[in-house]
């Protein structure tokens, strides 16, 4: 499951937005779909991603830190 959250001033803007997905990943891993696995949780880039792996996120998205930006 992936998400890109808006692009805010403050990090913990995104807080809110991380756990609605969260939740969201946990409920379709509760449900036990068939054929469905939730195996990563993709949330934050490089301006959020501590707010995003406080959240739950086990795959961040770290581009313009490691390779500045464009």
């Amino acid at each position: 499951l992936m998400t890109i959250a808006p692009n805010v001033e403050k990090s913990e803007e995104n807080r809110k937005n991380f756990k609605k997905i969260k939740k969201i990943s946990v409920d379709i891993i509760e449900k036990n779909y068939d054929n469905i696995e939730v195996e990563f949780l993709s949330m934050g880039m490089s301006g959020d991603y501590t707010v995003a792996l406080e959240e739950g996120a086990n795959l961040v998205r770290v581009g313009t830190g490691i390779f500045g930006k464009r």
